[in-house]
């Protein structure tokens, strides 16, 4: 469940705006959980922190590569940048 939370997020930033100007605050519903997080550039990689409103747990990934890493709660997340799309794809078809 926790993985294709984090397949959202990931999926939900690479169809937000592409303009980074200023780390825009962004928000999605997955499986009656509310996200809220910033993307934003790193030495080129695109950078998603945020939390989960309902329970204040806090993410960072960092995307680079093709390649997702980074924390999800206390949990190391890692995985391909596709990987993600057809999960979140999948899980959206499921709603």
């Amino acid at each position: 469940m926790r993985k294709i939370s984090i397949f959202a997020a990931v999926a939900a930033t690479f169809t937000a705006s592409a303009a980074f100007a200023a780390p825009q605050e962004h928000r999605f519903t997955h499986e009656g959980q509310t996200y809220v997080y910033t993307a934003d550039e790193d030495h080129g990689a695109k950078v998603i922190s945020g939390h989960r409103v309902e329970d204040g747990k806090s993410f960072r990934l960092v995307v680079r590569n093709g390649r997702v890493t980074g924390r999800s709660g206390e949990a190391p997340v890692a995985f391909r940048v596709a990987d993600a799309a057809g999960a979140a794809k999948d899980a959206n078809s499921a709603l």
